[in-house]
């Protein structure tokens, strides 16, 4: 579905991702890890198209269009204060199957209401999104990428933020969205022993590629080994 060939990344001529290559499968579930200024936020710019690699490519299967893909940015102050209902926020992740059309269609609002009973936030539709706790704010949130997923979910440190109830309940929810919608997921995550407790796959950045592969070889490796006994401590 998804390949990276070879593929860098520089800014201002500074190299800051080298050589990745990996592929992803449909229905793979991905979490990308590494220390902070690794790369993995320039890896997902390279995936959406938002960054060209200096070298190398990355291709996308054709059975995988722009609109099948569903993007859940690390969130900010201004997106948390967004004065709008949750069914609202829930609904604009349909603004890329628009097209010409100038308003929402029947099945654009019966995805949108379907995310939200999937993901157990139907009962909070009318609620203003800026007075919701952090793990309502990232499950809306979660729901309107969800709506424009169809054959795969981007997240960048969805759990940032969240107390450790909150990142259960959404881990759980990916891991529903993985098998039972089968939408494959590529996250970037801060918490390595988190990411390995739900992922099929691991790729471990540090401006560079270190792993890639299934998260029972990660577990077995020297450095999967090294990052989630130190996470542990």
């Amino acid at each position: 579905m998804i390949s990276f060939n070879g593929a860098s990344f520089a800014y201002d001529d500074n190299i800051v991702l080298n050589a990745i290559n990996f592929d992803i499968e449909e229905g793979a579930y991905l979490s990308i890890v590494g220390e902070n200024g690794s790369g993995k936020s320039t890896l997902i710019k390279g995936l959406l198209g938002l960054q060209k690699p200096i070298k190398g490519k990355i291709t996308i299967s054709e059975t995988v269009k722009i609109d099948d893909i569903g993007y859940m940015p690390q969130t900010n102050a201004v997106q948390k204060d967004f004065p709008a209902s949750v069914y609202e926020v829930v609904l604009s992740g349909r603004l890329n199957k628009l097209g010409i059309r100038p308003f929402y269609s029947k099945k654009d609002k019966e995805n949108a209401l379907s995310n939200m009973e999937f993901l157990n936030i139907l009962d909070i539709k009318n609620s203003c999104f800026r007075e919701l706790s952090g793990g309502q704010q990232q499950r809306a949130l979660l729901a309107r990428a969800l709506c424009a997923a169809h054959k795969l979910l981007v997240l960048d440190e969805p759990s940032s933020g969240l107390d450790p109830l909150a990142c259960d309940n959404l881990y759980q929810a990916l891991k529903d969205i993985n098998l039972k919608q089968k939408i494959a997921i590529i996250m970037v995550s801060h918490d390595i022993n988190r990411a390995v407790e739900s992922a099929d796959y691991i790729l471990h950045l540090q401006n560079k590629q270190l792993f890639f592969g299934r998260t029972a070889d990660y577990l077995k490796s020297d450095i999967g080994k090294f990052f989630t006994i130190r996470g542990n401590r």
